[in-house]
């Protein structure tokens, strides 16, 4: 997977690609779908969700250019895998999931491959994050959404990134990176991608006149 799919897709960083070379995508999946842990695509999961592509996922913790000791939220963290490969880097994770099914994947696969205390698991829809636990110095949002909802962005420190997959009408999704400086947020493109829609982001309907 890293000498056949990440590094020819521009995944550089060391420390990222040491990670997701050790760390088994299998564990994060039932037992139906293990066949798949390595493929160059979404695997899809029970209730239409889907642990994300291998490189889109990398290419997202990328941007975030996480450091040890970093607080990060991941948002719709599904089974877990993208929490257990920020945990890796040395991060304080919180992840953020409503998905039953996906929570009993979950549980007991990072209890296995991340160190305790390194991910704490809550329970919750996942636009809201988790302001409990804010500010974080990064916010991964796994999968596509329409939007970016102000409560989740409010929950960035000082300088903090969010990478997400935004589809706004455009011919094909594309990731961003956002900064929170100050008052302000603002994103910029990252690059053109396709990952499966995180449900719970839809835009709030506007009045017609």
């Amino acid at each position: 997977m890293v000498d056949g799919q990440l590094r020819p897709s521009r995944v550089t960083e060391p420390r990222l690609l040491a990670v997701m070379g050790s760390l088994p995508r299998e564990a994060f999946l039932p037992v139906a779908v293990l066949a798949r842990a390595y493929v160059d695509e979404d695997v899809r999961l029970p209730g239409g969700r889907g642990l994300m592509e291998p490189v889109v996922l990398a290419r997202l913790i990328q941007l975030l250019a996480v450091r040890p000791g970093d607080r990060v939220l991941v948002v719709g963290a599904g089974t877990g895998y993208g929490a257990a490969v920020l945990a890796g880097l040395g991060a304080k994770v919180t992840a953020v999931e409503s998905d039953p099914t996906l929570l009993a994947i979950a549980r007991p696969a990072l209890a296995a491959m991340t160190p305790p205390g390194a991910v704490t698991l809550v329970e919750a829809p996942p636009a809201g994050g988790h302001p409990a636990g804010a500010p974080y110095d990064a916010i991964l949002v796994e999968g596509t959404v329409p939007a970016l909802p102000d409560a989740l962005v409010a929950q960035l420190a000082e300088g903090g990134r969010l990478a997400a997959v935004l589809a706004t009408g455009a011919p094909r999704p594309r990731a961003v990176l956002g900064r929170r400086i100050g008052a302000s947020f603002g994103t910029v493109d990252a690059f053109d991608c396709a990952t499966l829609s995180l449900p719970g982001f839809a835009p709030s309907p506007s009045f017609v006149f």
